[in-house]
């Protein structure tokens, strides 16, 4: 394909809706990490300095990623997978540890975080796999298989230690369920959530109550003749109070104190208002001060560097994990609800070029860019507002991170050359 025709075929609207979440990130960065002893832009020493350099980066790789052929990434998406996971093996020997994580490579000018390049890894491996003529699905072997090329990086990200980032492999089951996976998995996890989260707020006990009654009901049903299998329903009721039993000894025994804590920050767990106002101010402080400090923008937000919690550092991590609340500071409901309209586009955009795909592979590699952009918007703007606990997980192409930004646009802009080459043979 000559570079006029892929200029005149790539999707333009998701290009910009890019562009302008980068620059409203960068400039969200800026300010959060602005001093008046050091105002320049092009100073690479400075955290937004870099994030401009490895923008710079990213248009390297986008010029790189649109000059190869779109069947490379199917051909080789199986040999990105494998030195993704032999980079994650890699850090429990070679890995740097940054605040308390090893999930960095040293390479001198900056630290590689090799998550970021499974995540891209990972969804081509899942698309390659899923559109292999011979894979059904259906079958349990081949569904343990699909569960199985998400599972193995996510649980060498566990132990570095990086629960967030190993989250986010999950989001990617969703592709399969695209793909015609039954159902009735997802409502077995979402059932086996709300088991976890209503034993934490109400007890094994009411539990146990609440199917007490789902059984009177079903004898009650039973005399009407409707058709409800006993021994399915029996295991079933069996199954969750085991379940609600082991939740308390892993909440006590399992989880530290700073998780329990969350835990019971996010589910209002804690009865003593006293106490939890403590955890509020102590566990759930960078979340605390991020509401304190969008609250504080009000509808047009107090303007560019005039934000006097992003000045005064109110807020930790505010250039990264909570880079969302220096949009609601200085640019107010305004400013967010610009953001979130962009990122909302953005994946309608994503549905919409993945659903006219021709092909499997290109079609199941979008699903894949939509659930990871999807779970990293979801929970960073939940735990920014506060109605998800601190996992600590980046907006994409917004927070500060050089890998992470380097990585996102990899992600979004082989998805989109894959696209511009939809009606061509052999992708």
């Amino acid at each position: 394909m000559s570079g006029k025709s892929l200029l005149k075929r790539i999707d333009w609207l998701t290009i910009f809706i890019y562009l302008a979440l980068v620059v409203i990130g960068w400039v969200s960065i800026y300010s959060s990490t602005f001093t008046e002893a050091d105002p320049s832009i092009f100073n690479f020493a400075t955290l937004h300095g870099k994030q401009l350099f490895f923008f710079g980066v990213s248009i390297i790789a986008i010029i790189v990623i649109m000059a190869l052929e779109a069947s490379f990434y199917e051909r080789f998406s199986s040999l990105m997978y494998v030195i993704s996971i032999v980079l994650l093996l890699g850090l429990f020997i070679f890995g740097k540890t940054i605040a308390g994580a090893t999930s960095w490579y040293d390479l001198g000018f900056f630290n590689l975080q090799p998550s970021e390049f499974a995540k891209v890894a990972s969804a081509l491996a899942l698309a390659k796999y899923l559109s292999d003529i011979q894979t059904d699905i259906k079958r349990p072997k081949h569904q343990l298989f699909a569960l199985g090329i998400i599972l193995l990086p996510a649980i060498l990200i566990v132990p570095q230690p990086d629960p967030g980032s190993a989250l986010v492999f999950f989001a990617l089951i969703f592709v399969i369920f695209r793909e015609g996976l039954p159902l009735y998995y997802l409502v077995i996890g979402l059932l086996t959530i709300l088991v976890f989260v209503a034993t934490l707020m109400f007890g094994t006990i009411w539990i146990a109550i609440i199917l007490g009654l789902l059984i009177v009901l079903f004898f009650l049903l039973k005399k009407k003749k409707f058709k409800v299998p006993i021994f399915p329903l029996i295991l079933v009721v069996v199954t969750t109070i085991l379940f609600s039993l082991s939740v308390d000894f892993v909440f006590n025994n399992v989880f530290e104190q700073r998780h329990r804590d969350r835990f019971s920050l996010w589910l209002r767990l804690e009865k003593d208002p006293n106490k939890l106002e403590q955890i509020r101010k102590t566990i759930g402080y960078n979340t605390y001060q991020s509401e304190k400090a969008i609250e504080s923008g009000g509808f047009f937000g107090k303007g560019f560097l005039e934000g006097t919690r992003t000045k005064g550092d109110f807020v930790p991590e505010q250039h990264t994990d909570y880079i969302f609340s220096t949009v609601g500071e200085e640019w107010g409901f305004l400013g967010t609800a610009l953001v979130i309209l962009l990122f909302t586009i953005l994946f309608l955009r994503l549905v919409y070029l993945a659903e006219r795909q021709k092909n499997a592979f290109p079609r199941m590699y979008g699903y894949g860019v939509i659930s990871i952009l999807l779970i990293h918007y979801f929970i960073n703007i939940g735990m920014v507002i506060g109605i998800l606990p601190t996992i600590g997980i980046p907006l994409p192409f917004f927070s500060y991170g050089g890998s992470g930004l380097l990585f996102f646009t990899i992600l979004l802009f082989i998805f989109l050359k894959l696209d511009s080459n939809r009606l061509k043979e052999g992708i």
